[in-house]
């Protein structure tokens, strides 16, 4: 609804910019929150540019409300651009409604104000947040040391810190670093277990290493050191340290400034933690093999806004949330050189494991249409049946582009969805019939619990009558046949399907991940930083979400195909029986024909209307997967489809790394 305004006299220049700002803020809070204004009043009011994520602290914005009167409730989420208050009264709500509309606010991280634009809404929502609980095998000890010795120890950090300008670039993100006991080398991340450095620890050390020993925080006494000190706005990109190099047991003393560390499961489910002054982070098991810990570079941290607890999990509670300026922090990672073969139970994530048991053949490109279908069984269909469950909980929302078409179709328009997946567009418009269709008999089991009408059936022949679709729609699909010829089969079964005048639209993954001088969402999603190939990094892949954890300080390759031939940049391979490229996630592709991974992380079982559980027994927790793809290149879909004589291409575009094509039958 529109944002009030003064009727009763003329508007000024000022004003009438200040209300198109308050109106554009609206739309903002509608489009990406689904935050609904009215035009009140009430108690309940949302303040835009007034939230956590703009560097406004509880604090300080209770401060400036508090002028208006009493606050019964204010809710600020983390990393969100605004905040929702409640008022004690409707007229103290009016009275901060007009009085901070328009208003400047001074914010710590900034040395440009910003300004509040305020709008009415029907009723503020606290929602009650689960608990979190630590990564197992995570612990973090508070007070481990005196004051007396956390100044001796950045006494000795102070002086003995020291990389060259050259180094903090290239590897460390500007962080001084040092080593001790052994050097820990980035351009491998391992260590030279046969070049062990001179002088061992340092003496001033001892105490915390023998405490640690006698606590059983560490099996074994550490002999490799890390001291790293972090100014605010640095930090460290999520990373697991290397199994093979270490030992189990990793111990990290926090001094200066307190910080939070993000912990990630693979699966996504992610962690933050409080880390104050002088406590002592222990990481074992799990937590020390399988889940990764960083710390977002920013001068702030979000944090409880209550005094207590100050150790332990930050809870998203936007009830009790603000921020904490960061100061200088230093770390001291101790940790065990291993001298024998990592053996963990995580042989999946393992660089120990996967060195010595990597027996699989990797795939060729087929060269033959029966080559195609036995690689498109293996590394499509019977890949989907297993991760069915994993990938549906990855999707969750349809593409803005597609429910488009789906919303321009007539009411009553009959739609096939050929490869469905879960299903998420066969419910998008209530008022089309629509049914889907899709390879793997176990996404079709989550489709029928949804009470969606679908059936089993390839995509290469699809049983239903000739012209009896109003249109069709096929979303990420085709690129999973090996062979032109067979993309240019399913491109002619869904045109099939079409009556005279029908449409279709299709997706499929472009090559081109860099669009106008845009990264896609799959590049930029790390900060924007687009990264090329590494032949030692962690890939994990859920759903349309890919997360590229950068090992700056241990780096390992989940995939264990290693030995697979360079492809140049925009070249595809083509030569009978050469190996398919096993592509590395959020990365530009250097070939159009890969296996994907897909790493199965923490999936719960799923069980068909029998009872039975739809992974077979030996699938393993933290498998990995391969999925084919045949990427396509700029104006290849097109062509694909001038190739079949009776339709017309409506539309053509780029969608988010990806190309389409809308096409009707004539």
């Amino acid at each position: 609804m529109a944002a009030t305004s003064p009727t009763s006299e003329k508007l000024s220049k000022g004003q009438k910019k200040m209300l198109r700002k308050q109106v554009k803020a609206q739309h903002v809070l509608r489009k990406n929150d689904g935050i609904t204004t009215v035009s009140g009043p009430t108690e309940h009011l949302v303040i835009a540019n007034g939230g956590l994520g703009n560097g406004v602290s509880r604090q300080q914005l209770l401060e400036v409300l508090q002028t208006f009167g009493t606050v019964e409730t204010l809710l600020m989420s983390p990393n969100k651009p605004h905040a929702l208050v409640t008022f004690r009264t409707i007229q103290e709500a009016r009275e901060a409604h007009k009085g901070l509309n328009g208003q400047d606010l001074k914010t710590n991280g900034s040395s440009q104000p910003i300004t509040l634009y305020v709008n009415f809404v029907e009723k503020v929502v606290h929602e009650e947040i689960p608990p979190l609980s630590l990564p197992p095998g995570l612990l973090v000890i508070e007070e481990f040391i005196s004051l007396e010795c956390e100044e001796r120890l950045l006494a000795f950090a102070d002086g003995n810190t020291h990389v060259t300008k050259e180094n903090v670039q290239k590897s460390l993100k500007h962080r001084r670093v040092k080593h001790y006991g052994y050097e820990f080398r980035y351009d491998n991340n391992n260590v030279d277990k046969d070049k062990p450095l001179p002088g061992g620890l340092p003496e001033i050390c001892g105490d915390i290493l023998e405490q640690s020993m006698e606590k059983g925080y560490v099996k074994f006494k550490p002999d490799q050191l890390t001291i790293n000190q972090y100014e605010p706005g640095q930090g460290i990109p999520p990373h697991i340290d290397t199994h093979s190099p270490f030992e189990d047991g990793i111990i990290c003393l926090s001094l200066g400034a307190e910080t939070v560390m993000d912990f990630r499961h693979p699966g996504g489910h992610s962690v933050p933690v409080m880390l104050p002054p002088r406590s002592l982070l222990v990481m074992t098991g799990e937590c020390r093999y399988l889940w990764s810990h960083g710390i977002t570079p920013r001068k702030f941290d979000v944090v409880p806004a209550s005094e207590m607890p100050k150790t332990g999990i930050v809870s998203a509670d936007a009830s009790n949330l603000t921020l904490n300026k960061r100061g200088t922090r230093t770390s001291f990672t101790f940790r065990k050189v291993r001298k024998k073969p990592c053996d963990c139970a995580y042989p999946e994530v393992c660089d120990s494991q996967i060195d010595c048991k990597c027996t699989n053949p990797t795939p060729s490109v087929p060269a033959s249409d029966g080559d195609a279908s036995k690689l498109e069984h293996k590394y499509v269909h019977d890949v989907y049946d297993e991760i069915a469950c994993h990938f549906s909980d990855t999707r969750h929302t349809p593409w803005p582009k597609v429910v488009e078409f789906l919303k321009t179709l007539p009411d009553g328009a009959l739609v096939a969805d050929v490869g469905c997946g879960n299903g998420k567009y066969l419910g998008v418009n209530k008022d089309l019939f629509m049914i889907g269709c899709d390879r793997s008999k176990n996404l079709v089991d989550i489709c029928r619990e949804k009470q969606f009408e679908v059936f089993i059936c390839d995509g290469l022949l699809v049983p239903l009558r000739s012209g009896i679709c109003d249109a069709c729609i096929s979303i990420a699909v085709v690129h999973h046949f090996s062979t032109e010829e067979r993309r240019l089969s399913a491109v002619k079964e869904i045109v099939r399907l079409l009556r005279l005048g029908g449409k279709g639209l299709i997706y499929v993954w472009a090559m081109e991940q860099e669009h106008k001088k845009v990264k896609s969402k799959y590049l930029a999603e790390r900060k924007g930083k687009c990264i090329q190939p590494q032949a030692n990094c962690v890939t994990v892949q859920t759903g349309n979400d890919f997360s590229y954890i950068n090992q700056d300080a241990n780096k390992m390759d989940l995939t264990c195909l290693k030995q697979l031939p360079d492809v140049t940049k925009d070249s595809t391979v083509k030569q009978n029986n050469a190996k398919l490229p096993v592509h590395t996630n959020r990365t530009n592709f250097d070939s159009q024909d890969l296996l994907v991974p897909w790493h199965l992380r923490g999936v719960k079982s799923h069980h068909n209307a029998d009872g039975v559980s739809a992974l077979p027994p030996e699938v393993k927790e933290h498998a990995v997967y391969h999925r084919f793809y045949h990427v396509f290149s700029d104006g290849e879909l097109e062509n694909l489809c001038r190739d079949i004589s009776n339709i017309r291409i409506v539309q053509s575009y780029y969608d988010q790394g990806n190309w389409c094509v809308i096409i009707e039958k004539c």
